[in-house]
């Protein structure tokens, strides 16, 4: 390993702590769902190394327990984790275009919100994919570790005081996006209009799904923003 690559993988480990630490809090209540559809503490512990995402879980639990069909499932999941797709696509961006294949793959595996948010807001005009696979190795321990001691905690916490600690989440997305919204007032009014079309959405749109909400809101606000405020090419982002 380069001194180059060392140093973005210790740069990743050092930003994605403060994330493992709230996915693990975080994932206590996910665990708590996983409990009552019947899931073992290793069973979640998997599920949760393999999907790491709060939304396309709870949808896989929530149908696991209705005895759903796999293919139900996987569609689903699919669904709920669509958004993903989009800031995989994004993400592609950031890297050099002689950044080989796979480190492409690796980083996508473990695309969330909030390593999303770090790795966008890393300066410099590439991305080093061991800056993911830095904040990578907190965030996938620390949902697949909170996932099966939530689902153990079952015994000795009461359902909603657990689920009162998912409001670390807010707190750690909030701290993602507040810093480079503070620096650019394109991205704070961006910010800004992403929370007011996304509560209205939701009131218009009560029967689509919150993901294709999301990728929806997503393409037409970034897109709205980068016609209107495009980024040179020379810039340092």
């Amino acid at each position: 390993m380069t001194s180059e690559n060392r140093q973005a993988l210790l740069d990743g480990f050092r930003d994605g702590t403060p994330i493992g630490l709230g996915y693990f809090v975080v994932a206590f209540s996910l665990g708590i769902i996983a409990k009552y559809v019947g899931l073992s503490p290793l069973q979640g512990f998997v599920i949760s190394l393999l999907n790491n995402a709060s939304a396309g879980e709870y949808a896989a639990f929530t149908v696991i327990g209705s005895d759903a069909p796999y293919l139900e499932i996987a569609l689903l999941t699919l669904v709920a984790n669509a958004r993903y797709v989009l800031m995989s696509a994004v993400l592609s961006q950031k890297f050099s275009p002689d950044t080989p294949f796979y480190h492409r793959i690796f980083v996508g595996f473990d695309v969330t919100d909030e390593i999303f948010g770090i790795a966008i807001a890393r300066g410099g005009r590439w991305l080093n994919p061991f800056y993911n696979y830095g904040a990578m190795l907190t965030a996938l321990p620390g949902w697949s570790l909170g996932t099966a001691c939530g689902i153990v905690a079952w015994n000795f916490f009461s359902p909603s005081a657990v689920s009162a600690l998912s409001v670390a989440l807010y707190g750690m997305f909030l701290a993602v996006i507040i810093p480079p919204a503070r620096k650019d007032k394109v991205i704070g009014a961006s910010v800004v209009a992403s929370f007011a079309l996304s509560w209205l959405a939701a009131e218009i749109f009560p029967d689509v799904s919150a993901g294709n909400r999301t990728i929806a809101l997503t393409i037409l606000i970034a897109g709205a923003a980068a016609i209107l405020f495009p980024v040179k090419e020379d810039d340092d982002f």
